[in-house]
């Protein structure tokens, strides 16, 4: 703690000041990062899981900023990839699968070599 800042202090206690906590500071008040808004967040993101901050932000009316704030300190969410969550596959590539699958299954099952001839890498997928 600096001189001054111990100046100060003594000089707040002589003049009768008893508490140690800081007083009310003037300024803007929180308008965004409160508990109705904070539910409001936590209802979109409960409702649609691939939402994006800005998407959130544009459809609450809120800043992208105050929307982030939300997410990391008040809801504890963190950021994966490009959204929060993982995106879901469309109906079609979970056929495509399926029948990739499928083909597999027969070749392993027609030549028992088949699978000492794979190539494995890590869990990635390609999608065409």
């Amino acid at each position: 703690m600096s001189r001054s800042r111990v100046f100060e202090w003594f000089a707040r206690f002589r003049d009768g000041r008893e508490a140690t906590d800081d007083g009310e500071r003037c300024g803007r008040p929180r308008s965004s990062r409160t508990d109705e808004n904070v539910e409001r967040v936590q209802a979109l993101v409960r409702s649609d899981r691939r939402m994006t901050i800005e998407m959130i932000a544009e459809s609450l009316n809120m800043s992208v900023g105050s929307v982030f704030t939300i997410m990391t300190e008040d809801l504890k969410k963190k950021k994966l990839c490009a959204r929060f969550v993982p995106h879901t596959l469309t109906t079609e590539q979970k056929e495509h699968r399926i029948a990739s699958s499928e083909d597999l299954i027969a070749t392993a099952d027609e030549d028992p070599n088949f699978l000492k001839t794979i190539v494995t890498g890590d869990d990635s997928w390609c999608l065409e």
